[in-house]
């Protein structure tokens, strides 16, 4: 009997998509036909491939509508927000524009006497496992460069976004990007596993939990196969003394809110200077309760169900732990919350870091607000954290933020906004958030090796 993935929708939890995956011996062809498929693309000239990459990108342009349909019924996004293009379109069109210069050779000398420099050179097969949350901003951060510096690709997308793989591959592949040179699987995590300890793969690109992130690591254990990670999140936001308290309200709230709080680098815990506490507080719950918890393809819904009831389970049991040790719910039952997947955003009070929903990750619609005495105070309970992805500080001391911003253990620091991913700038993280260089031209240098020459002249 063939193994299947389902993808069950967040929206009546009947099964939306199924799909069968491959065999072992499959999935092997899969790889040996990018592998042998990866010399002539990386042949091709660098302006062919931005080019086929740009215009892929554009392939998916046709297509926003249904786009957003498709993604309210995978994993419960609304669809008043119109899809992931225009996040799509900038990363992969910024890892474009900066290719010729980020790829370029590094010349160290040239004269009469010797040259030498650095070139960079494609890995081969290069493995992207994509997740649900934001299913075609995260898999384009590596599909376009990878592409672009002349690995082929193979993508294996999450079991909740399995539509997202095809739809990708069909737009790749009707822009002229060959078949082998892109290719979307459904592969369980034995056979994943499997090809990664046989060195299928020149590097492994992998976004998710801490869990599966530790899997890949293990699964490549003395292959020396390159794993770039980015795992967990607990991003914090701090509200400084001088800071505007509704702009800050508006950030954060929607940092921790938006995607019904599914997003990588969401606000899962913020701290406000005691003497803006009482105000941010009173402006955040007012700010929750005009939120609209429902169905994701009516176009008056601002919040739709999480994208799997065990998330929601999760998140639930974080929320009633923490209430039965002291913290306080801000937010009535919405409604529209039906025990499951729809599950109403919650502001917590009285919060101590001896709560798992100020320590684990929520992924959900819930945050906690704890009052500081001053900047240092901040800074501790910011770094008190197992992960390390982004944080937040709202103040209109620029020198200021950029000193807290020099102590806390985190991979970007944002001044003024959060939960925004700057394609010009290196998504990284540290700790149990893992490791990895994407986007930026740091990210080409991920997804190539460097090869020195050193040419002496007779």
């Amino acid at each position: 009997m063939t193994n299947t993935l389902k993808c069950i929708s967040p929206i009546d939890g009947s099964v939306y998509l199924e799909r069968p995956v491959l065999s072992l011996e499959a999935a092997r062809d899969v790889c040996a036909r990018a592998k042998a498929a990866q010399g002539a693309w990386a042949a091709r000239p660098l302006s062919e491939r931005v080019q086929l990459v740009r215009d892929a990108i554009a392939e998916v342009g046709k297509t926003t509508d249904r786009m957003a349909q498709e993604l309210a019924h995978q994993m419960g996004r609304p669809v008043r927000y119109g899809g992931e293009f225009g996040g799509f379109a900038e990363r992969g069109n910024y890892m474009a524009d900066i290719a010729e210069k980020a790829l370029a050779p590094t010349i160290v000398e040239d004269s009469d006497k010797a040259t030498r420099k650095i070139t960079r050179e494609a890995r081969g097969v290069v493995l992207v496992v994509a997740p649900w949350n934001y299913p075609y901003m995260t898999a384009i951060n590596t599909v376009a460069p990878a592409l672009i510096a002349g690995n082929t690709v193979v993508l294996k997308h999450a079991t909740q976004t399995l539509q997202v793989g095809e739809r990708l591959a069909e737009a790749f592949h009707a822009a002229g990007i060959p078949d082998d040179v892109f290719q979307n699987v459904f592969l369980d995590h034995d056979t994943t596993s499997a090809l990664i300890a046989e060195r299928q793969f020149g590097f492994v690109n992998f976004t998710g939990s801490v869990g599966g992130g530790k899997a890949m690591e293990v699964a490549a254990a003395g292959t020396f196969t390159p794993v770039a990670t980015e795992l967990g999140g607990k991003d914090p936001g701090y509200v400084r003394a001088d800071a505007d308290v509704d702009a800050a309200v508006d950030g954060l709230m929607d940092g921790a809110m938006f995607n019904a709080g599914q997003c990588c680098c969401g606000i899962e815990r913020i701290y406000v200077h005691e003497s803006l506490y009482d105000a941010f507080v009173e402006k955040a719950v007012a700010w929750v309760n005009a939120l609209k918890l429902g169905n994701p393809l009516e176009t008056d819904t601002d919040i739709g169900p999480m994208a799997n009831v065990r998330f929601a389970k999760e998140v639930r049991a974080q929320i009633s732990e923490a209430v039965g040790a002291g913290a306080t719910a801000l937010i009535e039952t919405f409604e529209a919350d039906d025990g499951g997947a729809y599950l109403t955003p919650q502001i917590l009070t009285n919060v101590t870091h001896d709560m798992r929903v100020m320590r684990d990750e929520s992924f959900g619609p819930v945050v906690g607000i704890m009052p500081v005495k001053d900047d240092a105070e901040a800074i501790a309970l910011m770094n008190d954290c197992q992960f390390g992805l982004t944080a937040a500080i709202f103040t209109k001391d620029a020198d200021a933020a950029d000193a807290i911003g020099a102590q806390l253990e985190t991979g970007t620091v944002f001044m003024n906004r959060c939960d925004y991913l700057d394609p010009a700038l290196c998504w990284t993280g540290c700790k149990d958030t893992g490791q990895g260089a994407g986007l930026s031209e740091l990210g080409y240098q991920a997804l190539t090796r460097p090869k020195s020459y050193h040419l002496k002249k007779a």
